[in-house]
């Protein structure tokens, strides 16, 4: 409880804002300003009156938070907060790529480097992921990157042929469909939700697939359900305070770990500890390199003005 009164007292001198994704620690959570998924920490941060933006999530966030706000100081609680999605997709090899298709339009997936979104026409959400590529006329060809699960279910939602980058996240690849299976069976009636990055086999014992604010608003307009929720861990904190009374499983992971779910051991590498002294020192600074920053700008100021 200290850590967290003086995080509350260095903010309020500091001017600065908190903002947490929703697969951050509970503790790091329950002292943010805003917790929400991509989008909506997109659009937070392009709205924010603070001296400092604090993001507590991954790289590729606290990036996108800059590029919205190059006169803030944006400060991340651990460099190492990366994620292998983003890795996935390096610039040199995307720009060779993006090169040899020079008719097509560029839709990334937000959880990509500042360099690839500077390659991109459009940035989406997995909020937003349909309308964006709706929005494409359907005679022209997209490349969609760098998520190919996210793509492959764009593609049988909207009939459109893509071209995909070969790109995933080992979190939700890393549901076990005969563990899942197995759950469902010791659950009779229970509902399946899962992330549209999650493999193809797993979205197919799905009722609803959503982003992660999808997922929690779903639990919330039906809180008689029992739910097996196929995306990381993190998000049950926010789901349990907002239907304290619904039983929510966590879909279990291919390998065994502490919590038998799948979770994202780049997110959990902030701590409150660390949270309260990138605070205090105004360090990790995140910055990004102005050419590529307005480049960024523009897809990015894209999406948010088509999500409106």
């Amino acid at each position: 409880m200290e850590l967290k009164e003086k995080i509350s007292k260095i903010k309020k001198e500091k001017n600065a804002v908190i903002l947490a994704h929703y697969y951050q620690r509970p503790e790091i959570q329950e002292v943010a300003d805003y917790v929400g998924d991509s989008l909506g920490l997109s659009q937070k941060a392009a709205e924010i009156d603070a001296d400092i933006i604090v993001f507590a999530g991954v790289h590729f966030m606290a990036e996108t938070a800059k590029i919205l706000n190059p006169t803030k100081k944006v400060v991340l609680p651990d460099l190492t907060a990366g994620c292998s999605l983003a890795d996935s997709c390096p610039p040199d090899a995307f720009g060779s790529f993006v090169a040899s298709h020079p008719d097509h339009v560029v839709i990334t997936y937000i959880n990509c480097s500042a360099e690839i979104k500077a390659m991109s026409n459009l940035v989406c959400t997995s909020s937003n992921a349909l309308k964006i590529v709706e929005s494409i006329p359907k005679d022209v060809p997209i490349i969609f990157a760098p998520d190919k699960n996210l793509g492959k279910y764009i593609i049988q939602q909207t009939g459109r042929d893509m071209l995909l980058w070969d790109g995933s996240c080992i979190v939700h690849e890393a549901f076990c469909i005969d563990k899942l299976l197995d759950l469902y069976q010791d659950h009779p009636g229970s509902v399946i939700i899962a992330h549209p990055e999650s493999e193809e086999h797993i979205l197919k014992t799905a009722k609803y697939i959503g982003s992660t604010a999808g997922m929690i608003n779903y639990v919330k307009e039906h809180p008689k359900e029992k739910f097996i929720v196929a995306t990381e861990a993190g998000i049950l904190h926010e789901m349990k305070k907002e239907v304290p009374n619904t039983i929510l499983i966590p879909a279990p992971a291919e390998e065994d770990n502490t919590c038998a779910c799948s979770e994202c051991s780049y997110m959990k590498v902030n701590t409150l500890q660390k949270l309260y002294d990138c605070l205090l020192n105004e360090t990790p600074e995140i910055n990004v390199a102005e050419d590529i920053r307005k480049k960024a700008l523009t897809p990015i100021v894209r999406m948010l003005e088509l999500s409106k």
